[in-house]
């Protein structure tokens, strides 16, 4: 089988692989962001603190 130049072994075309990779990657930066504007940092600090506080209690409790 002769080689096609921007195609892999397979047949596979490179030049569509990296368009896709690039789309892909668009997505998930903007999925992320998406979240990260709706979450209050502040509020999940507080969370996680008595989340732990209530761990503590908890495994003190089972002794």
């Amino acid at each position: 089988m002769a080689k096609q130049p921007n195609k892999t072994q397979s047949g596979t075309s490179v030049q569509h692989v990296k368009q896709q990779n690039a789309q892909a990657g668009a997505a998930q930066q903007q999925y992320g962001t998406e979240f990260a504007s709706e979450t209050n940092a502040q509020e999940v600090r507080q969370q996680n603190a008595q989340s732990q506080a209530k761990k503590g209690q908890n495994s003190g409790q089972q002794r």
